[in-house]
């Protein structure tokens, strides 16, 4: 087994491959074979994958799929979810997949309860969210909350950012949430002259309550709720913390009871289904992000258990391989004809670049070819406006995804 793709045996197959289809056109292939969509495309649950406007045939799946098997993909997925350390240079494994398992039921990693601790934190802040969904968490001045002020960075805030504006249907019709994260005072003064002080709660995300853009911004809006309120005592009821440092989060003014922890087998970018979804808790209520973390668990059960040549996930990062390494495309557009999912490219370019972007491997050897592309993307009908001219014709390959709210109405 080899965990360099280029060493594999059919890296050679794939490159001779390439050269032989890389001039054909997509309305050939549609030409030739009527059915490429029936034979290009997945559903899962709720969702349809179209993979069939790509520049691929039967062949180019046929060595991918050789590539997996010689790579041992299936049990690398296996290792991953058994709790193997993944994390190499910190010896930690990634179980952010527990954070949206069903509750009560045991995470496949043998050894190890990780749900009692998930659930106690999970149940403590959806109760915490309810709790202010219902007015009956009061501010310093006996009036409910009507603002809610996410202070992150990163994984603290890209990820909520995204889901809270993509559910916003769903949200609290008394209730705003705002997210803060430059380091650049305009960012926070923006949201709090919108914001009566009396209702105001500012929910501090940092793992290690450290952080310098966030603490800064923290402290800001800390001398500004004292300011207008005239009392330190005021900080213990419109500050919470989402951090695993209770002395820095006591030291702050928070009281620990108010302190929502996470773990350090969950990296920040994949932080959302943990105690850092609070403001999606809040905006849209318990139940609601009770059914998000169902919908991130479906597609956890579809990777782990469905063949490759149906896999969704396997499928997506086929198609980054063939294009980022055979195409040469250094970009991967993300392109949203629904205006909730408008930060969903802001999202991805964390969880794409900073995961898959290093030019080593696990044992420190360097990968000899290009990793991650650059994502980017915006909002389709604004970007028919504003850059498809480019991409129609300019001549750059730029691979892209559309995304589109779709029927499934067929069989």
């Amino acid at each position: 087994m080899t965990a360099n793709i280029t060493n594999t045996q059919v890296w050679p197959r794939l490159c001779a491959h390439y050269q032989a289809i890389k001039s054909h056109h997509l309305r050939e292939w549609f030409s030739e074979d009527p059915c490429r969509f029936e034979n290009f495309h997945e559903k899962m649950g709720g969702l349809l994958f179209d993979f069939s406007k790509n520049r691929l045939d039967k062949e180019t799946l046929t060595l991918f799929l050789q590539a997996a098997e010689e790579l041992e993909l299936v049990q690398k997925v296996d290792d991953l979810f058994s709790g193997r350390m993944m994390n190499s240079t910190e010896n930690r494994p990634a179980l952010h997949m527990a954070l949206r398992h069903p509750l009560g039921e045991p995470f496949p990693r043998v050894g190890l309860d990780l749900m009692s601790d998930v659930e106690s934190v999970l149940v403590r802040a959806m109760q915490f969210a309810e709790t202010v969904r219902r007015g009956e968490w009061l501010g310093f001045t006996g009036r409910p909350i009507t603002q809610v002020v996410n202070i992150g960075i990163g994984g603290s805030d890209l990820g909520p950012m995204m889901v809270t504006a993509a559910l916003r249907p769903f949200s609290h019709p008394a209730i705003s949430t705002h997210f803060v994260s430059n380091l650049d005072s305009g960012d926070l003064q923006r949201v709090i002259d919108t914001c009566d002080p009396a209702e105001t709660l500012f929910v501090v995300a940092s793992k290690t309550f450290a952080t310098l853009e966030t603490l800064t911004n923290a402290s800001s809006a800390r001398d500004w709720l004292v300011s207008q309120l005239g009392n330190e005592q005021a900080v213990s009821r419109h500050f919470v913390a989402v951090s695993t440092n209770s002395d820095r989060v006591s030291a702050f003014g928070i009281d620990t009871q108010n302190m929502f922890e996470f773990w350090d087998w969950v990296g920040g970018r994949y932080s959302i289904w943990s105690a850092i979804g609070l403001p999606i808790m809040i905006s849209v209520g318990a139940e609601n992000y009770r059914q998000f973390l169902d919908g991130a668990h479906e597609v956890d059960l579809h990777f782990r258990t469905t063949p490759l040549r149906h896999n969704i996930p396997f499928l997506m990062g086929m198609l980054g391989v063939w294009y980022r390494n055979f195409f040469g495309a250094e970009t991967y557009g993300i392109l949203s004809y629904d205006v909730g999912l408008r930060h969903f490219p802001t999202y991805l370019q964390q969880l794409e670049m900073e995961s898959n972007g290093k030019h080593v491997r696990h044992d420190g050897s360097e990968v000899g070819i290009p990793c991650s592309p650059v994502i980017w993307g915006g909002l389709g009908n604004n970007a028919q406006h504003a850059f498809y001219q480019m991409l129609h014709q300019g001549g750059t390959l730029a691979p892209s995804d559309f995304l589109v709210p779709v029927c499934l109405q067929y069989s």
